[in-house]
């Protein structure tokens, strides 16, 4: 995977400038325009920000299926989802499925 261009086109796909990538994410944009320049890769904390930015995980960011953004609202509830045990889960999604 090329990491650089996945970046370029997850920003273009957002018509994002290098710019608006670098405030969005809290990296400087000269940080950013030297991993192109130089082709260099960014490290796990820059991607991290990166994915940040996107409102996406690491694990997205590395897959090939098209990634889906998440709301505040909505990491907030997976979390909590999360946080319940697989027997409160079932019950919630039974739940779900009964609207």
């Amino acid at each position: 995977m090329d990491i650089l261009e996945k970046i370029r086109k997850l920003r273009l796909e957002r018509n994002w400038t290098e710019y608006q990538l670098a405030e969005k994410s809290g990296l400087p944009q000269s940080t950013i325009s030297s991993w192109y320049r130089k082709n260099m890769q960014p490290s796990i904390s820059s991607l991290e920000k990166i994915c940040d930015a996107f409102n996406i995980t690491l694990s997205q960011f590395f897959t090939d299926a098209p990634t889906m953004e998440l709301t505040e609202q909505q990491q907030k509830i997976l979390r909590e989802i999360n946080r319940l045990s697989k027997n409160q889960q079932e019950k919630l999604f039974q739940f779900l499925k009964s609207f």
